[in-house]
């Protein structure tokens, strides 16, 4: 087995650029850490959340390999609000897979809805988007937020991050967050121009590393993990982030219900 891909680090101060100009960019944990003012470490309160993920009921491929919860958020000038509970929804041309399906995934808990750092994230990725994507002048912009913990693991063997394959989200800004690999090797990730050949190939290992992605213009994937010894069974913990305008997707003729 070749060695993990080195990662194609980012410095804080030029992220905004880089992901302008790339259409994408990982930062490291510490920086994440430092974006958010927090102090090293401080998101590892959230890891026990993972493991009281509810399994994912709607794989079409036949597998039990994912758990997973699901929040929608509105961000706007500086303040995340949560809003009702809903179903994730996605048109086909962005998920072939699980496309054109409402999907009821258990809610995240509620204290970790009304979790301040929770909040501090999803503005901070508002900032982000907001910087990739500015409003006219004078204008406030709405972001809709979903939040998507999950777990792949490897009880049955092998677990697919993305079973639909290389893919956009339908979205405008999508963060990949690393929350732990634990016994596994493979799980590396590929952005590729969506216009293009050009692409990366790296593998996200630090905790709370960040990729950022311009949903219009890059397409991305997770290849499979597998138990780094036979006979274990291991995990690969993520946190995906998804920043829209307009409203949420939701199904043709469905009027936007926040």
């Amino acid at each position: 087995m070749s060695a993990a891909i080195a990662l194609p680090l980012t410095e804080l101060a030029v992220l905004d650029p880089t992901l302008r100009r790339e259409g994408w960019a990982v930062i490291r944990g510490a920086d994440l850490h430092r974006a958010l003012a927090l102090p090293a470490g401080a998101l590892m309160a959230w890891q026990d959340y993972w493991e009281r993920l509810a399994p994912d009921r709607y794989l079409r491929d036949g597998g039990h390999y994912r758990r997973r919860r699901h929040g929608s958020f509105l961000v706007s000038q500086g303040v995340a609000q949560a809003v009702t509970h809903r179903a994730h929804w996605q048109p086909l041309e962005y998920n072939a897979l699980h496309g054109g399906l409402e999907r009821w995934f258990e809610p995240l808990e509620p204290s970790w809805m009304a979790d301040p750092l929770l909040a501090r994230l999803l503005v901070w990725l508002a900032g982000r988007a907001e910087a990739l994507l500015p409003a006219p002048a004078g204008t406030a912009q709405r972001w809709f937020a979903e939040v998507h913990p999950f777990r792949i693991d490897t009880a049955e063997g092998i677990g697919r991050p993305t079973p639909e394959g290389a893919h956009r989200d339908g979205v405008d800004l999508v963060a990949v967050i690393l929350v732990d690999r634990h016994r596994i090797k493979g799980g590396e990730t590929r952005v590729f121009d969506a216009e293009g050949p050009a692409g990366r190939r790296f593998t996200l290992s630090e905790a709370w590393s960040a990729l950022l992605l311009d949903d219009a213009r890059v397409i991305h994937e997770t290849t499979p993990i597998q138990p780094l010894e036979p006979g274990q069974t291991g995990h690969r913990d993520t946190l995906v982030v998804t920043l829209r305008r307009g409203g949420f997707q939701e199904p043709a003729g469905l009027a936007d219900r926040d």
